[in-house]
């Protein structure tokens, strides 16, 4: 059968435009580990996303002890009008526990599983916290307002995002001139923090992955027992 030669030219378009893509991308992939995805960024191997149903876990009462929350929490300088993001917020342990601590400002929660959104929107409401908005985030954006963030946090989700370059832009895009991303990431360089690995990260690794983003490191906190309290500026205003 004669090919056109509009049909070959567009297929061979189509194959440069593909192979383009590939090129540019930034991840690579391999058959997936247990606890992770198969896709890797900057030699890193990308987790699984933890399921809304481990919501028990989160909030378990030994958490507090276990991780120090309360010393995580008051490191992070919040004053009364801070305007935060606790992107993969989860169950809010995090969330109330910071718009508590700024009646004057604003938490966005970010999730991106819907279990999780009606349970922080029946949260907020069952607790009266009215500086405390829920968004629907995207594989590849917060969905926050521009330039609106003076601090945005992660509490072990960062090595969960699919897409951790565009997220990271996002991000970014949404910090106000002065604002800052926290890391709490548990400890990979410590064997003794019992912790599935595709669920951990090293200080070396983190920075590696935001420097590339635009993100300079200016604090590293080695004061809580199970995660780094990793605190990043942009260096692009």
């Amino acid at each position: 059968m004669k090919i056109s030669n509009f049909v070959l030219s567009a297929f061979l378009v189509l194959l440069f435009q593909t192979a383009v893509a590939q090129q540019q991308s930034p991840y690579t992939f391999k058959k997936p580990s247990a606890n992770g995805t198969g896709k890797v960024y900057m030699g890193r191997e990308i987790a699984q996303v933890m399921s809304f149903e481990g919501v028990e876990w989160l909030e378990r009462n030994s958490r507090t002890a276990e991780e120090n929350t309360n010393l995580a929490l008051a490191s992070m300088s919040l004053k009364s009008n801070t305007v935060v993001a606790d992107i993969g917020a989860g169950s809010g342990f995090y969330t109330f526990r910071v718009a508590t601590r700024i009646p004057k400002g604003k938490v966005y929660a970010v999730e991106i599983q819907n279990d999780a959104i009606d349970h922080l929107k029946k949260k907020a409401f069952d607790d009266g916290l009215k500086n405390v908005e829920v968004i629907k985030g995207s594989d590849t954006s917060p969905n926050l307002p521009a330039s609106a963030i003076d601090l945005a946090f992660m509490v072990d989700v960062y090595h969960e995002l699919e897409n951790p370059a565009a997220y990271l832009a996002a991000i970014s895009k949404a910090l106000k001139p002065n604002g800052q991303l926290l890391l709490l990431e548990y400890k990979a360089e410590d064997p003794q923090v019992a912790i599935k690995p595709e669920h951990k990260m090293s200080v070396k690794q983190v920075k590696k992955e935001l420097e590339a983003s635009g993100f300079k490191l200016v604090k590293n906190g080695k004061f809580l027992p199970l995660q780094h309290f990793l605190l990043f500026e942009k260096t692009v205003k």
